[in-house]
């Protein structure tokens, strides 16, 4: 380490030979590489896409903040650009994160989601490289993709660049940017459940030679589900301005808003269960919500940042980010396990919250080459701060008043007179603060080695349901890497990193459980091929996280958790690019096992095989047209229950594989109509199993599309 600090203190004298941050993007809405951009010489959060057919880049700062190649990352990466974004019509993060190799997405209720990697859950996003942890540990309300250039998931552990987290994927969401030139599209859709989107994009010069300029978007969704009585309307609105100061510094700011509302929304889910033991038996469309339930969520995003490029190579960049959160709901749960016979044994819930959620998270990082023993090394360091603030204020009414199956499945569940006064059950405030450096030494030229770690401090302190939810915990986190080019297309690389994350979940005994601790060690060969237009990846994977929270029950008003020790092993495969000229092809498979301190399966609701495969093809010989497919495959899952009477019992999802088609035609330059249909064979299969309760996912659906490009 003392090599590595002296390093980093001496890294902007020792460097002296300019060199590029990286190489050229290939495109940028339409524009030519060679043209100049805002963004073609700097590259800060990878490189965009927007205007491009390929389902790869050229390269990504995700993890490392050094703007590598795919294949000089010595972990696995995959990326959803926003050609596939647009063929397959991936209008919301869910959806996206379906075609993902290797993760997997599990609803808890209608607009909570679960996202895991390798066996373990996923709960922080990125936002342009900028970590936003959720503020449970999972993602309430849906996420438009419209605002996004591209999603970049690197799996593995992420503990180099999110200070803390899990062993298992850093999903990093690349925003769109202004272009110099004026670019315009619309789109309209319409399919099954009366699904109404309507969505505008404008980017534009704000003076002559476009070193000003702005860019906005603007979504509005509204359909109906194949629950009963479920209905989301969706607004989003995203606008950016972005100013050249000079030839080498940019900077930007800008806006998000997002306003989520589902009706009809699920707070829980089914009861899977009867008293003896035995799955209960409902329709795809069956839900035990009644109308007058609701999830309701506003996101603001403030942001801004300020890139500036050296004359000797190296690049600075600063960011900050202020999100507020606002959720609204009124909800109504079931407890319990009906009877057979009389479909009697269920139990209310019902409860109205607000829960107020503010983050600030500011980000400062430097990289660039650095002259010694003869050689070029790139160096990067950098500090995080973030603060957030959580608190719940909730309100009961009609708790444990007993319910019919039939009754709550026909949404007959009445509205309780809920006391106007919230009581404040839950005031979490939380701050993370972390320096880390990574330098990449060139031992010789196809060999790199990265060393590197980060120092991080995270504290916690306020009350959740009467119990204190403390924490105080500063931990080092190293980060090991290795590439080795073996030939011109080819590269071995391996890479060992840590993580620890303090959680504030309680046991039976109200007591906060010790920090997740992890790491994640893994081995594989990259390939790279027609410039960077085709990359594929083979990787061996063992991670380990210890004392994992796990749902161990619900008692008095609350959910309580045991800490679970686990080990996931495995092999994926990834590729994703053009491999003929008109044909795109992305997706991978993941293999493994998770089993627990005695060696048996933990974590069964996670499936331990999955594959994914998008594919899109326009004949050179009638490129107006273009055809595609994208097949999603996971295993068996299960979870293993105990009813109301004490009745143990494993519920099972089998295996299944959904297939969802394109076909778009190209009317004129500017205009072209789509087709897409989801789940083409009609498979039937429930959205999660982290607990006894769950829902069908949708049946065959359709979705038309217009749009116009200018």
């Amino acid at each position: 380490m003392t090599a590595i600090l002296a390093l980093l203190a001496t890294a902007a004298a020792a460097s002296t030979t300019p060199v590029a941050a990286a190489e050229p993007q290939r495109s940028n809405e339409g524009q030519r590489a060679s043209e100049p951009t805002s963004g073609d010489d700097i590259v800060v959060t990878g490189a965009q896409t927007a205007g491009s057919d390929d389902y790869t880049i050229d390269g990504q700062t995700t993890a490392t903040r050094m703007p590598l190649s795919l294949r000089e990352t010595p972990q696995s990466i995959s990326v959803v650009t926003r050609a596939q974004i647009q063929d397959f019509q991936l209008n919301d993060v869910n959806a996206l994160l379906a075609t993902v190799p290797g993760v997997t997405i599990q609803f808890s209720d209608t607009d909570r989601v679960n996202y895991s990697a390798r066996g373990f859950d996923i709960q922080t996003f990125q936002i342009d490289g900028i970590g936003v942890p959720f503020a449970f540990g999972i993602q309430t309300g849906s996420i438009d993709t419209a605002i996004y250039d591209h999603i970049e998931v690197v799996r593995g552990a992420p503990g180099l660049l999110s200070s803390t987290g899990n062993p298992s994927a850093v999903i990093n969401f690349i925003r769109k940017r202004p272009t110099r030139d004026l670019h315009a599209s619309a789109s309209a859709q319409y399919g099954s459940y009366d699904n109404l989107r309507l969505e505008g994009d404008v980017s534009v010069p704000l003076n002559r030679d476009g070193s000003i300029r702005a860019r906005a978007v603007g979504v509005y969704y509204d359909a109906d589900t194949n629950l009963d009585r479920n209905h989301i309307r969706r607004w989003t609105g995203y606008g950016i301005v972005e100013a050249d100061l000079g030839a080498s510094t940019t900077i930007s700011g800008g806006y998000g808003h997002q306003d989520h509302k589902s009706r009809g929304a699920l707070w829980g889910a089914v009861p899977l269960l009867y008293t003896d033991g035995t799955r209960t038996e409902f329709d795809r469309s069956g839900s035990t919500a009644p109308e007058w339930s609701s999830w309701g969520v506003i996101d603001r995003q403030i942001f801004g940042d300020v890139t500036h490029k050296f004359d000797n190579g190296w690049v600075a960049r600063a960011s900050a980010i202020r999100r507020a959160t606002d959720e609204d709901n009124t909800l109504f749960y079931l407890s319990g396990n009906p009877d057979r016979a009389t479909g009697d044994g269920l139990f209310t819930y019902p409860g109205a919250f607000k829960a107020p959620t503010r983050n600030l998270t500011l980000e400062a990082y430097a990289t660039g080459p650095v002259s010694l023993f003869g050689r070029q090394h790139d160096v990067m360091i950098g500090v995080n701060r973030s603060a957030q603030q959580y608190r719940q204020y909730s309100s009961y009414g009609a708790v444990d008043q007993p319910i019919n199956l039939d009754v709550a499945l026909a949404g007959g569940a009445v509205r309780p007179d809920f006391p106007e006064t919230y009581a404040l059950s839950l005031d979490r405030h939380t701050r993370r603060e972390t320096a880390y450096g990574l330098v990449r030494f060139s031992l010789a030229d196809p060999l790199k080695l990265m060393v590197g770690g980060n120092l991080t401090h995270a504290e916690s302190s306020g009350v959740s349901y009467e119990v204190p939810v403390n924490f105080d915990n500063t931990r080092f986190l190293p980060f090991v890497g290795t590439t080795l080019d073996l030939t011109p297309n080819l590269t071995a690389y391996a890479s060992f990193a840590t993580i620890f994350n303090p959680q504030t979940d309680v046991d039976v005994d109200n007591r906060v459980l010790s920090p997740i601790k992890g790491n994640n060690l893994e081995l594989g060969i990259k390939g790279a091929w027609f410039g960077g237009r085709m990359n594929a990846t083979a990787a061996i994977f063992q991670t380990r996280q210890d004392n994992t929270a796990a749902y161990a029950g619900f008692a008095a008003g609350r959910s309580y958790y045991t800490g679970v020790d686990a080990r996931s092993q495995g092999i994926e495969l990834d590729v994703g690019g053009q491999i003929a000229p008109g044909l795109q092809i992305t997706g991978g498979y993941t293999l493994m096992r998770v089993d627990g301190e005695d060696g048996g399966p933990v974590r069964t609701f996670v499936p331990r095989n999955t594959g994914r495969l998008s594919v899109s093809y326009a004949p050179p010989s009638l490129d107006r047209l273009k055809l595609g497919a994208s097949f999603q495959y996971q295993s068996r899952i299960y979870y293993e229950a105990t009813t109301a009477t004490q009745v143990r019992a494993r519920i099972t999802q089998g295996s299944y594989a959904l297939l969802d088609l394109l076909a778009s035609f190209r009317l004129t330059e500017n205009v072209s109509l789509s087709a897409n249909l989801r789940n083409v064979t009609n498979s039937r299969y429930i959205t999660g199993l982290t607990y006894d309760q769950s829902f069908y996912g949708a049946p065959r659906t359709a979705l038309g599309t217009i749009s116009v490009r200018y």
